[in-house]
């Protein structure tokens, strides 16, 4: 089913000249019927009743028995006075072709005729571009009259159309830059929402413009505020924990180390060290949550780094990236979700491919494995922190659930999103997409 809306423009530019145009096209085209019914066609019968009854001024005085000389200075003075060149064809009929021309002029100037005169006649307005010629049967011969179409038409209907017309685009030329100054504030309010969402710098933004306008950008402001406080108040709370935790834990394993060999100690140990390795994972997930700036950076030279430094570790990985692929990001909060990735995929895997390029409007990253890969029904629960597949994951190899939670944290941070399908290689496929 057709809908009005999909005719409509979808900018908020477009819709606004919408409505102050369509007002104004239907008041032009009323005043444009108005005046061609109360002024073209009046104006129109008025010309042609004149040239009628000039016509039947000079049928009547042909009539009268006047000698020829007299009739030959009618027709002189009817030229001289009244622009209307007549000639006598005498002993001629008319022809039964009918008339040439048709159009208003034609149809006024017909009427007018059929009231003025009896006789037959016959109007040609194809003949003579600047002419109309009119035929008129009398008794004699065919009188033949040619009238100039200025004596049948009024210029001031083109001359009200072109300052209807020219009026017409004067205002919409000024309604368009009035309109388009007022779309601006908005757009700028757009953007920085978009940059603020993609973890960009937007200080350099300020409220300005309408005033509803301005409500919304300093609404946009403080929740700006409140989110950016939100969020250093519960990474530094996290980190503060985590720091304050790191010191009886070193106590607890000095004691431990100076004890003797008793039945526990090595249980005990290990769950020291299982504390120590997840509040190290606490620090990064904090770490990622930190207020690193945003600055343009080559996402090829970040995962060249990544994966030179996996490669150091003797893993099997391969990488292809697209040329040079520049995008703001925070480089080190970026560079740590990559290495989540990557590790997390060399754990399990013998082989990680790792292809980087642009994609539409965004860079596309992804990280093939030929690993045992995540179940369908479990890709996006592994996101969740602290989540860990017992049974396709080592858990003495594997985090502590908040690998895949900082790297998905990282990239929402920058506009971006990570989801998990089944990769060509057979394992896992991780596409990380980042806004351009």
């Amino acid at each position: 089913m057709i809908s009005i809306k999909q005719f409509l423009p979808r900018s908020l530019l477009g819709r606004s000249l919408l409505i102050i145009v369509t007002p104004l096209v239907l008041l032009q085209v009323v005043s444009a019927i108005i005046f061609f019914e109360s002024h073209w066609d009046k104006v129109s019968l008025r010309l042609a009743r004149s040239v009628a009854g000039d016509t039947a001024s000079l049928i009547e005085l042909l009539r009268q028995k006047t000698p020829a000389d007299q009739k030959s200075q009618y027709l002189e003075l009817w030229e001289s006075y009244k622009s209307i060149t007549a000639r006598m064809k005498k002993g001629e009929i008319l022809s039964n072709t009918p008339s040439k021309g048709s159009g208003l002029m034609e149809d006024v100037l017909n009427r007018a005729l059929r009231e003025s005169i009896r006789q037959p006649f016959r109007i040609d307005s194809e003949t003579m571009p600047r002419y109309v010629i009119v035929q008129v049967q009398l008794s004699s011969g065919v009188l033949e009259l040619i009238v100039s179409r200025k004596r049948l038409f009024s210029s001031t209907t083109y001359v009200f159309v072109l300052w209807m017309i020219g009026t017409s685009l004067i205002l919409f030329g000024v309604a368009t830059i009035f309109m388009r100054n007022q779309v601006k504030p908005i757009r700028r309010l757009a953007i920085a929402a978009d940059n603020f969402g993609k973890g960009r710098d937007v200080t350099q933004f300020k409220p300005e413009g309408a005033r509803e306008v301005r409500q919304a950008a300093a609404a946009f402001l403080a929740m700006r505020e409140r989110i950016m406080r939100q969020i250093s108040q519960r990474t530094d709370m996290l980190s503060g924990v985590s720091h304050d935790l790191r010191t009886p834990l070193t106590r607890m394993k000095l004691q431990l180390a100076m004890l003797k060999q008793v039945d526990g100690i090595k249980e005990l140990s290990g769950d020291i060290e299982d504390m120590e390795h997840m509040l190290e994972g606490y620090l990064a997930f904090a770490r990622g949550e930190g207020a690193e700036a945003s600055r343009p950076a080559n996402v090829s030279t970040v995962l060249n780094e990544v994966v030179a430094q996996a490669r150091r570790k003797s893993s099997a990985v391969d990488l292809h990236t697209e040329g040079d692929l520049i995008v703001p990001l925070r480089p080190q909060a970026f560079k740590r979700c990559v290495t989540n990735l990557i590790d997390n995929a060399i754990r399990y895997a013998s082989h990680v491919s790792v292809r980087a390029g642009t994609r539409g409007d965004a860079i596309e990253i992804t990280v093939d494995d030929d690993g045992p890969g995540i179940p369908v029904d479990q890709r996006e629960e592994v996101f969740q922190s602290f989540y860990r597949i017992d049974n396709s994951r080592n858990p003495e190899t594997g985090g502590v659930g908040l690998g895949l939670t900082i790297a998905r944290d990282v990239i929402r941070s920058h506009g971006g999103d990570i989801t998990l399908s089944e990769s060509p290689l057979g394992g896992l496929r991780a596409r990380v997409r980042l806004p351009l």
